[in-house]
């Protein structure tokens, strides 16, 4: 067999690289639904290769083959694309990634870089791992990052225990995320990045996000954002500047609850005072052939698929889910159990002007039914419910519809007690500096109608009261279920 050369296989990756670019620019074109639906995957990809398939295949395969030793060799020094081996790259991969930057830079002109991991988890720590680094010229100093106190409690964990108490790098928590200046007093030299989850889960911290990535650049650091809750159908930080975006796209992004992942989407050229000129300039990509090469948190080629079926109609759930969770949120701040009710969609949260600036529905005022911005404000609420912690117990207890489960962002209401699940491990002291008292539930809402939610959360309610509602009441109607009076 004759070889051909590495250089016959640059070139072909070369031609190949062009077409790609041109279809990606043809796609960034489209509304933010036909990038959603249709991706990075083209039809010609499909009939040249994948037998005329409309949807993207799963490529369960663990590793790639090579015509011959040249290509074998451009391929592994990253001269050409290649997936090689799974734990790395796979085009199943590759569809969701190119899917969720065009998503994350939708009416920017940004380019982006994806890297998909197998958690939300994973996604934390490949973004934030590379810039946590000594300075050679300076090997004694104790590095510090400065991230807000209102996280998921894994986020929390990781950040308190894995990073601050194992390997002596700081965290300086900012317990007022809206508060600029404390985030001004917490920088200094060795400060390597901002992080801030918004909107917060589950307490709905949010802060003026513009603000506080000047301040970020101002320093010569990256501002890393986790925005899990909103999804890019409500708030794109690269928009604003931000650095690097965090997903758990286990959440909403894939709301069948068919998949776990994560996804890490950083801008091009990012700002850092630390790490190489290639890291800075193709964050994305370098995470994922560098690092996670040889660390192996990448997603794998099913949960991707998953995810990017899930995708498909991100817009037009989040859009029902906000819709039907403000009118949860409207009937417990009225109910008489309820102590606060945590929603960034009530007017009455101090916070509710500053979201209205970055929670808007992606193209509704390009959509038939609104024609104008409209804001929604996400599927994940709060609520505190009179009478402490055995209170929100025995309303929590009383539910039939809405599951129990440590879950959100799914296409069936979740609930969940935070203080004794989520946030648990990080002590008491921790969930007083997150604001999570043992009364608070959390409560996502789904593609359910709220009038059934409302129901269920009504059943819950009547605990309180010392009433058990079977679920043939009138009281309780949710189509179909059955006549028996559960028992707790």
């Amino acid at each position: 067999m004759k070889t051909q050369g590495t250089d016959h296989y640059v070139e072909a990756a070369r031609r190949s690289a062009e077409w790609h670019r041109s279809h990606l620019e043809a796609m960034r074109k489209c509304r933010f639904d036909t990038i959603a639906v249709h991706g990075v995957y083209s039809m010609q990809e499909s009939l040249d290769f994948n037998q005329g398939s409309i949807i993207e295949p799963i490529y369960m395969s663990t590793s790639q083959a090579y015509r011959d030793a040249d290509e074998m060799e451009a391929a592994l020094g990253y001269q050409i694309p290649t997936w090689c081996y799974s734990r790395i790259g796979n085009p199943s991969m590759y569809y969701l990634e190119g899917t969720l930057a065009l998503l994350e830079t939708y009416g920017t002109g940004l380019d982006a870089t994806c890297c998909a991991t197998s958690s939300g988890m994973a996604a934390i720590q490949s973004a934030v791992d590379p810039f946590l680094v000594v300075d050679p010229a300076n090997p004694d100093q104790r590095i510090n990052f400065v991230a807000t106190s209102q996280v998921y409690g894994g986020t929390f964990q990781q950040f308190a225990i894995r990073k601050d108490q194992e390997k002596y790098i700081e965290w300086r928590k900012i317990r007022n995320s809206n508060d600029l200046n404390e985030w001004v007093s917490l920088i200094d030299e060795n400060t390597r990045f901002l992080y801030g989850e918004m909107p917060s889960n589950p307490g709905q911290a949010f802060f003026d996000l513009e603000k506080v990535i000047e301040l970020a650049h101002r320093k010569g650091i990256p501002m890393i954002v986790d925005a899990t809750v909103a999804t890019p159908a409500l708030m794109r930080p690269l928009a604003w500047g931000a650095d690097i975006v965090i997903h758990s796209i286990s959440k909403t992004v894939t709301s069948s609850g068919f998949g776990i992942g994560g996804a890490v989407i950083a801008r091009k050229h990012l700002v850092s005072k630390v790490g190489s000129d290639e890291m800075k300039t193709d964050f994305g990509t370098y995470i994922k052939l560098l690092p996670n090469r040889d660390n192996g948190p990448n997603i794998s080629p099913f949960n991707a698929i998953m995810a990017l079926n899930d995708l498909r109609t991100l817009r037009s759930k989040v859009d029902q889910f906000s819709r039907s969770t403000m009118k949860v949120a409207q009937y417990l701040r009225q109910h008489r159990h309820v102590e606060q009710v945590d929603y960034l969609g009530l007017d009455s949260h101090p916070l509710h002007p500053l979201a209205k600036k970055y929670l808007v529905l992606v193209d509704s005022e390009a959509d038939e039914l609104y024609g104008k911005p409209v804001n929604r404000f996400g599927h994940l609420m709060s609520f505190r419910v009179k009478g402490g912690g055995e209170a929100a117990r025995k309303v929590f207890d009383g539910f039939n519809m809405i599951w129990r489960a440590t879950d959100l962002g799914r296409i069936k209401s979740v609930a969940t007690i935070p203080a004794i699940s989520t946030h648990s491990q990080q002590g008491e002291e921790g969930r007083k500096l997150a604001d999570i008292p043992p009364s608070l539930i959390r409560l996502c809402v789904g593609g359910e109608h709220s009038d059934d939610i409302i129901r269920d959360l009504e059943r819950g309610f009547a605990a309180l009261d010392g009433k058990v509602i079977p679920v043939s009441s009138p009281e309780y109607s949710a189509g179909g279920a059955s006549s028996a009076t559960l028992k707790r």
